[in-house]
């Protein structure tokens, strides 16, 4: 595939600004134990500092969002330009930026031009002084296409998990450079961007006697409960130069699934954990959520936990995650969530479910929008996969199968209710991607191995982790008929990323011939598996 001008040689001048303007949370030289690292107390002198960098997200045609972190009260201010001279750029004025979002902050931009390169900057001003601002920091996307052209996006999710968290002494999050070298237009987190659920702390002796050290905070010593340890857990991952500078140049597409709050969570749950003081799961995700907009551009969202989102979206609660996403003729990103509007984990082998696991509102929002995009490819975005079994407990299950093959039940009704209706309606080129098991695979659904059969074949792509531990692979359920034609996992549970690779996938679509690859990938960027798909193509 041949990449447009704004691709990765265009770019580096322009991260170098980004890399220095984010220097003072650079990772240290370890030798011995890892550092400990206290979160920038409020600064009163001086002038503002956005050292925990910029980021874009939910980028479209002609739109996108700005997030930014100052370390005091600010005004946020955004310049755009064409060319990373700033000529002729233009000002956008954003809010101001004070505790009540955690100094945090997203500026909405409009009316940009389509497939053009923007470069942005973030200038933190003073609110007194205005004319008191400190060092820009520098940030480029891709807006997308209004006419068919080459499109490129990576997906993967689960980052900090299970207490392997930054490691200085290899490189901190290296999958992140990995990521940042392939010049995608944008990435899909599908979710796990925290594990609020999970302290990390300084050292984990590996089984061949080898010690992890890691990079370690207050608020990630324990769970998170408070407010203040939410924000703590998405301010940690920030703290990783990769990240940082991946952020810069890469938008965003964000969802969340059940570690931004509990391991498994679901609505109305009361957790039995000795680690937690406050024991009801929708106290905790209502604080986990407000964290999440806060350290996330998502235009559904508000930061300030308010009803109406940055696009003027009514809703409670701060608003939703689930959205869709238009990247021009060839692509619609439906962006799920799997976890706010589930019905609680179960045996899962009810005849009659109308909440399942995506609720009834969202599975209507999902079967109207299915019907009216118009683009080759539907990309729908899973927190969780379709047929891999996976359990909460010895008797209970946490995403949709649950392990018997035969005839739909539990969540699994509204899957079939799906299918189903992208069957009839004769939309095409849909496509599930996904993380959450900690492992890479690829399933092909097909009716004739399926014992519920009114729908299209269609095809499931898994990856991840990003950091966090790796585990073995879990039991295919026969209600839809999985193939399985590649699987890479480890034999055992919680393999460090110093044992096992970590996984990230990819998309290409062609502008041309609307031709979709996807390519399996392993930190380091080794090609593990590639499937093409045609367009408009049934049954492959």
């Amino acid at each position: 595939m041949v990449r447009g001008s704004g691709g990765e040689f265009g770019r580096r001048s322009l991260l170098q600004g980004a890399a220095a303007g984010s220097a003072a949370l650079a990772l240290p030289a370890v030798a011995g134990a890892a550092p400990a690292v206290a979160a920038p107390a409020l600064v009163r002198g001086g002038r503002p500092r956005a050292s925990w960098g910029v980021q874009a997200g939910d980028v479209t045609a002609s739109s996108g969002l700005v997030w930014v972190r100052s370390d005091r009260p600010a005004r946020m201010v955004v310049q755009t330009a064409a060319t990373e001279s700033f000529r002729n750029a233009r000002t956008w004025q954003g809010p101001l930026l004070g505790p009540g979002t955690d100094f945090t902050g997203v500026t909405a931009l409009h009316g940009l031009p389509a497939g053009e390169q923007i470069h942005y900057r973030v200038l933190l001003a003073d609110p007194d002084h205005p004319e008191h601002t400190g060092e820009p920091v520098a940030g480029t996307f891709r807006t997308a296409p209004e006419r068919r052209r080459d499109i490129r996006f990576l997906w993967s999710g689960d980052l900090a998990g299970q207490g392997w968290g930054i490691n200085p002494e290899r490189g901190g999050y290296r999958v992140y450079e990995d990521m940042r070298r392939r010049d995608p237009d944008f990435f899909l987190c599908s979710g796990d961007n925290i594990y609020a659920d999970n302290p990390i702390t300084e050292r984990v002796t590996l089984p061949d006697g080898r010690i992890w050290r890691n990079v370690t905070t207050e608020e990630k010593s324990k769970v998170a409960e408070t407010l203040a340890e939410f924000r703590g857990a998405f301010r940690y991952n920030l703290l990783d130069e990769n990240l940082r500078r991946f952020n810069a140049q890469v938008p965003t597409i964000i969802q969340w699934d059940d570690h931004e709050v509990h391991n498994n969570w679901y609505p109305g749950q009361l957790l039995d954990d000795d680690r937690y003081r406050v024991k009801d799961v929708d106290v905790l995700s209502a604080r986990a959520l407000r964290a999440f907009g806060e350290y996330f551009p998502v235009r559904t969202l508000r930061p300030d936990g308010g009803g109406t989102s940055l696009t003027g979206d009514a809703g409670s609660g701060g608003g939703r995650v689930y959205r869709v996403l238009r990247h021009g003729p060839l692509l619609d990103v439906f962006v799920l969530d799997m976890r706010r509007y589930r019905n609680a984990n179960s045996p899962d082998r009810q005849t009659a479910d109308p909440q399942g696991i995506l609720g009834a509102e969202q599975l209507r929002w999902l079967k109207r929008e299915l019907s009216r995009s118009r683009a080759v490819w539907k990309v729908i975005a899973a927190d969780m996969p379709l047929g891999l079994v996976v359990a909460d407990g010895p008797a209970d299950f946490e995403a949709v199968a649950q392990g018997d093959p035969g005839a739909p039940l539990g969540r699994e009704l509204q899957i079939a209710e799906l299918l189903r209706h992208i069957k009839h309606r004769r939309i095409t080129g849909t496509l599930w991607l996904t993380a959450d098991v900690h492992y890479t695979s690829a399933q092909h659904y097909a009716p004739e191995r399926a014992a519920f059969k009114d729908f299209e074949p269609f095809w499931e792509f898994v990856s991840g982790p990003l950091s966090a531990g790796g585990f073995p692979a879990v039991k295919l359920d026969g209600t839809f008929g999985p193939a399985q034609p590649f699987i890479k996992a480890p034999d055992r549970a919680n393999v460090s990323p110093a044992e096992s690779p970590q996984y990230f996938g990819e998309v290409d679509i062609d502008g041309g011939s609307g031709e979709l690859t996807v390519r399996l990938r392993q930190e380091g960027g080794e090609v593990l598996f590639t499937k093409t798909l045609q367009p408009g193509r049934v049954g492959q």
